[in-house]
């Protein structure tokens, strides 16, 4: 089969497509035949070990001193069941299914195997493997934030970074949860955050939002500390009593199934819309880390597997 092999850490030509071993399921396992999967930040942070001093060495000892021990990355899909291992009960031979695994990785290439009771579901007849693969990674994380905060109807959520992936999802399911949303991305995205029901769009290069009226409930920082540390860091004066700011980069987030479902069916009745910046063929796999290294994403990127 075909896949984009990462042969060590670095810039983004260290990605080259190779013919590899097909993988046969095991006990518990699905192959699924991939038709799209997403090239996500946390990809490209894997593929060039850009993490801090700190962090290096525990990434290189968790998953490969020199380079990824998984060396095909990917961690977000859609596409179709293949073949089913031994006990296999959730899925069968045909079933269209989309989902994300931060762990396994393998999704850029046209086959691989997961475990059934993975984060993985029925992909809704009305969402196309594009759209599908645009859901899970900032879907997720949008999901287990804004449920730690325990947003709800009349509350004021701002988000910061509203135009990623992350942030794409998060304006969305906080709207969905009743918030009143305000956003904060470049000029360039304001109409699109405004397109996804954001009440107020803040531009960060012309308004300091912290230096505003605003008080919020909560302020969830969707691009993660290291690239939000000065933005933030006056926000407490705009939070209102009890406020609380929470940042993508806080803990490890518990991501549920259930979460994954939920999504699949928001976007197929519309109250959801997945947020697709460009899309890439697999063979064009290092111009999309390139595209997405320049960090001006909007939404997800997305890369087809023939």
């Amino acid at each position: 089969m075909k896949a984009a092999v990462c042969t060590r850490y670095g810039p983004p030509e260290v990605l080259r497509l190779e013919d590899i071993k097909t993988p046969v399921p095991r006990k518990n396992e699905v192959r699924i035949r991939v038709a799209a999967t997403a090239v996500t930040s946390s990809d490209t942070y894997v593929r060039g070990l850009r993490l801090p001093p700190a962090y290096r060495m525990m990434t290189r000892l968790a998953l490969g001193w020199n380079s990824p021990r998984r060396s095909v990355l990917g961690m977000v899909l859609s596409g179709e069941v293949d073949a089913a291992g031994a006990g296999v009960r959730s899925f069968k031979t045909g079933d269209r299914i989309f989902g994300f695994d931060r762990h396994l990785f393998g999704t850029y290439a046209q086959y691989v195997c997961w475990p059934e009771d993975g984060l993985l579901a029925a992909r809704p007849a009305d969402l196309g493997d594009e759209e599908a693969a645009a859901l899970p990674y900032g879907g997720l994380l949008a999901f287990h934030f804004l449920r730690g905060a325990r947003v709800r109807t009349g509350q004021r959520v701002l988000v910061f970074g509203a135009s990623g992936a992350v942030g794409t999802s998060a304006v969305q399911l906080a709207r969905h949860f009743g918030a009143e949303v305000t956003g904060v991305c470049s000029g360039a995205n304001v109409s699109l955050v405004a397109s996804l029901g954001a009440a107020k769009v803040i531009d960060y290069t012309a308004e300091d939002f912290t230096a505003g009226a605003g008080q919020y409930d909560l302020i969830f920082d969707a691009v993660g500390r290291r690239r939000s540390a000065a933005a933030l860091r006056n926000c407490r004066t705009v939070l209102a009593p009890g406020g609380i700011r929470v940042s993508v980069d806080d803990g490890t987030p518990k991501l549920r199934r259930e979460d994954l479902a939920a999504l699949g069916e928001l976007a197929a009745n519309g109250a959801l819309r997945p947020v697709i910046d460009r899309i890439y063929t697999l063979s064009e796999i290092v111009e999309a880390h390139r595209y997405v290294d320049e960090g001006h994403k909007r939404g997800n990127v997305i890369v087809r597997i023939p």
